[in-house]
């Protein structure tokens, strides 16, 4: 017998070990002879990084659909992994090592602080992986692979150098997002817009060779100029005066009349402070309505000014270090072109060196000691800020290598246009396409030390070597050396064999790649590419990669580019590396807003597995996982689905109670009784919408249903009406409804373990210990395979469910007293439904509190009246409440709840309100409209049955 509660704590380890010992997540485990692969890879987490919500619901929904493909019989990889996490880890290990007041990473070296970090790994890292395995996901954990393991290192190395050698990987001198704190470049996803309240500086800046202009004095209503004034400057506006000092030009719009002349006589604006002479250029990136329509050209401080200057060939003059402080003093790009003059060596002196926001404080000075500081603003702006320095981000200037991701995205854009990649829900590829075909080269390069180190060498005149391995690149780089008549045949010889004088003569780029490339190999890498593995012809093309939109340009993109590339079919056309992609949303908290730890409204996934079980968390997130739509996760949620648990726990205990056992041979088509082949149908009901809404990715709804059925179907109707049966006499009725009971259980557990693994995998070795043996762990059981059939039977107690729920209702709404019993009157009733009613009349009375039962062919007088088919069920109500009360109540509420909507929908009309209010203050009033249009629905309901 079971126990009386569930005990989540101390049947989730046990339950889990029992999975690990019996090898149930093992790449093809319980599969079906010449079974077709299902595979997964996980998207992998970072090897820092410990559970959060957005992990918690990713992997439910990949284990949901592990689980439910392993136990169709299907050759089932998930694959798990880890990331390496670059500027994450080696942030971890060097706070560790000052925490510890130990030697800095520069001070022990590379070499030294890479032996580090893999001891930090072995003793540290990798701790999500054991909280995945908390959450139940059943991975194959002996396939584990670690973006810096051998095997992916290999698959890195190779991969550059080929794209190396397509021309796919370039060295280029281009902006970067760089983190001044770090030291390196960072990708777009390591950026925070973060909104900072600032200035907007209005600086003049001199024409040159006294060339003047009309300026406006003034506009009137219409936005006309009220008069002119000749000016012999042009005022520009900026957010960041530091930059200046590398201008190159002013823009001005191409149509904008004011500055046409200027345009066209070639006029130059001299910069201040610096001296250069810089040219007006016509450039439709100025905005005439915004400012003075003029605006400064920084090509090598602001990615917009970068693509100006390349339209118009203009000098990139980087004016800071890695450091963001000012570098003028030996800056040949700052000095080129410009006069020597007291006023440069003053600007030279005052700024060179300094911090980039001590030099604005100056600059601002200084322009304002020059009389050329026209007006200061208040300005509110995004400032991007990188989210592991916490610094405001620098656009820098420098050499990196780049991908050409331009060329590698046509076949991706292809393989998705044509469908053999399909996102879901299916508006995600306009995001995708829109990404894809405006993208920009992708730079691989980070100046951090762990990480894949790029496979390249430079020899002593600056010559590039990129191969797979030292060896090769010095190979590589003696024939080259021999054939320009640097070395001899017998130098090169002695070289090669000398690796210590080798290594002064070819060194090697310090830089490591971009996290992102790595894992871009992810769906092939995993499999042993470059490897010609059992694995990777077994389980190579995936199938569905589920993963949040966030990454869509970092990952998803990213493999397709790469796996279109490397993987090839027989007949060698690309493969892609999975065939759908399901994007799920967000979890926020109960009110729509994202969570954060400045907000404070996190939700820990660990702490509500620790207080629920893992299974209430996993079928909250399921049942919530509408596709489009974000979570509004709350605790209380979670403990309701707690309570679903403990409904299904209970009602199994009450089967064992009553003595409901599984039977040998069960024949399901053989029973006879009404009750057992209904809840047979329904079961089989429920299976087929829950097949079938898994199978279409609408998780949500496969949860619903087991729900639905789970709760309502077998818990509150069919052991209610099994009641009478089951404790009553022995006979063939009560045997049948028995056997029907506990396979009824059976297949409830078998439709609920890919969402509630634990409690199922315990209630199945519990009803197990009678009845024929178990042939396996319920992990490996075979899904039902259920068709939804019509049955009369099924009909039959469906009315029956019906008519009972609908009289409670109207008692409900009309405010009858629990212990006021009514009775029923049936109008218009054919021959079946009369039967219907004279066979379940008992059940009517017990579970509807009627009094008495019968049929009319006219309506009682003051009766709420309910249409159930194609008779109406009438519940005479005078003297038991006061009918013109209540209708004039719930026309009140009726009336109340038009004005509540109207409100809402007033609110919500305002394109003001709805473009400035917090996203989750708008979602939380079309929440309550959806509330009150519920309830008026209900209330109207209700006054047309008093009608």
């Amino acid at each position: 017998m079971l126990d009386t509660k569930f005990d989540a704590a101390s049947v989730e380890p046990r339950t889990s070990a029992a999975w690990e010992a019996a090898g149930a997540f093992k790449a093809g485990a319980g599969a079906d002879e010449g079974a077709e692969t299902f595979t997964i890879v996980i998207p992998p987490p970072n090897v820092t990084g410990s559970l959060h919500m957005g992990h918690a619901l990713n992997n439910t929904l990949q284990d949901v659909l592990v689980r439910l493909m392993r136990m169709r019989g299907r050759d089932v990889l998930w694959q798990p992994g880890l990331d390496h996490a670059g500027i994450a880890t080696q942030m971890v290990v060097e706070r560790q090592l000052a925490e510890r007041k130990e030697p800095g990473r520069r001070d022990i070296g590379r070499a030294a602080f890479i032996d580090k970090v893999w001891q930090w790994k072995a003793e540290s890292g990798g701790t999500i992986v054991n909280q995945l395995k908390r959450l139940g996901a059943s991975c194959d954990w002996s396939r584990e692979r670690f973006t810096m393991d051998e095997g992916l290192s290999k698959a890195v190395a190779k991969v550059f150098v080929q794209l190396y050698r397509d021309g796919l990987i370039y060295k280029d001198k281009r902006l970067v997002n760089w983190d001044p704190k770090l030291l390196t470049a960072i990708s777009d996803l390591e950026v925070v817009p973060t909104e900072v309240k600032g200035h907007l500086w209005h600086f003049r800046y001199p024409l040159a060779d006294g060339a003047t202009y009309a300026a406006p004095t003034g506009l009137d209503e219409k936005g006309n100029p009220t008069g002119y004034e000749m000016r012999d400057y042009i005022v520009v506006a900026t957010t960041r005066p530091e930059t200046m000092l590398g201008d190159s030009a002013v823009a001005v719009h191409p149509d904008d009349p004011r500055y046409s002349a200027l345009v066209k006589s070639g006029a130059k604006v001299r910069l201040p402070l610096v001296g250069r002479l810089i040219p007006i250029i016509a450039d439709e990136y100025s905005d005439p309505e915004k400012g003075t329509g003029a605006v400064k050209i920084t090509p090598a401080h602001d990615f917009n000014d970068f693509e100006v200057g390349r339209r118009h060939d203009l000098p990139k003059i980087n004016v800071m270090d890695v450091e963001a402080r000012i570098v003028l003093d030996g800056n040949e790009d700052f000095l080129t072109g410009v006069p020597v003059s007291d006023e440069l060596a003053a600007t030279t002196a005052a700024l060179h060196g300094m911090e980039r926001f001590a030099a604005r404080r100056k600059i601002v000075e200084m322009m304002e000691a020059l009389g050329l500081l026209e007006t200061i603003e208040p300005h509110v702006h995004m400032v991007p800020h990188g989210d592991r320095g916490g610094v405001p981000i620098e656009p820098f200037l420098t050499d990196q290598w780049y991908v050409d991701a331009h060329e590698l995205a046509k076949p991706a854009i292809a393989a998705v246009r044509e469908g053999r990649t399909n996102f879901v829900p299916k508006n995600w590829e306009k995001t995708y396409f829109e990404w894809m075909e405006n993208i920009q080269p992708w730079c691989v390069s980070r100046q951090l030390w762990w990480g894949h180190q790029i496979p390249a060498w430079y020899g002593p005149d600056g010559k590039v070597f990129v191969a797979e391995t030292e060896e090769q690149a010095i190979g590589e780089a003696l024939a080259h050396y021999v054939t320009t008549g640097m070395f001899s045949d017998e130098e090169a010889r002695a070289l090669a064999n000398d690796p210590e004088r080798c290594a002064i003569f070819l060194s090697r780029d310090e830089d490591v790649l971009d996290t992102w490339f790595s894992s871009a190999l992810w769906p092939f890498s995993t499999l042993g590419w470059p490897e010609e593995t059992p694995e990777l012809a077994r389980y190579y093309q995936t199938d569905v990669l589920i993963t949040g939109f966030d990454i869509i340009f970092f990952w998803v993109a990213r493999m397709m580019m790469m796996g279109l590339h490397f993987m090839k079919d027989a007949d060698g056309n690309p493969v892609e590396p999975f065939h759908t992609v399901y994007i799920h949303a967000l979890v926020r908290d109960e009110k729509g807003a994202k969570m954060s730890k400045s907000k404070g409204n996190v939700i820990d996934p660990l702490q509500l597995i620790d207080e629920y079980g893992a299974d209430a968390l996993r079928f909250t997130l399921t049942a919530m996982a509408a596709q489009g739509r974000d979570i509004k996760l709350a605790p209380a949620r979670v403990a309701g689905y707690r309570n679903f648990g403990t409904k299904l726990w209970n009602a199994v205990r009450f089967s064992q109670m009553n003595g409901c056992a599984r039977v040998a041979g069960f024949d399901p088509s053989a029973v006879s009784e009404t009750i057992n082949r209904w809840v047979l149908a329904e079961v089989g009901k429920a299976g087929a919408a829950i097949t079938e809404a898994l199978d279409s990715y609408r998780f949500n709804d496969a949860a619903g249903a087991a729900y639905a059925f789970v709760w309502n179907g077998f818990c509150d109707w069919y052991l209610e009406l099994a009641k009478p049966i089951l404790s009553g006499e022995d006979g063939p009725a009560k045997a049948e409804t028995q056997a029907t009971c506990a396979h009824v259980i059976d297949e409830i557990l078998k439709l609920l373990h890919p969402f509630m693994p634990f409690i199922t995998e315990e209630l199945w070795a519990e009803t197990g210990r009678t009845g024929p043996a178990r042939e396996s762990l319920l992990v490996l059981a075979r899904w039902p395979e259920h068709e939804a059939i019509a049955s009369p039977a099924a009909d039959e107690i469906n009315w029956l469910i019906a008519l009972i729920n609908e009289i409670r209702s109207v008692r409900a709404e009309m405010g009858v007293a629990p212990a006021t019993q009514v009775p029923l009157v049936l109008v218009g009733a054919n021959a079946a439904t009369t039967g219907w009613l004279a066979t379940h009349e008992a059940a009517i009375r017990r579970l509807a509190r009627v009094s008495e039962v019968s049929t009319a062919d006219v309506a009682p007088a003051q009766s709420a009246q309910i249409v159930i088919g194609e008779a109406t069920a009438c519940l005479p109500l005078a003297g038991v409440v006061d009918l013109a009360a209540e209708n004039a109540r719930l026309a009140k509420e009726l009336a109340k709840l038009d004005d509540e909507i109207g409100r809402i929908d007033k609110k919500l009309g305002n394109e003001s309100f709805v473009a400035r209010a917090p996203e989750e203050v708008v979602e939380a009033e079309r929440d309550k409209r959806e509330g009150y249009a519920e309830r008026r629905v209900k209330v109207a309901e209700a006054l047309a049955r008093l009608g």
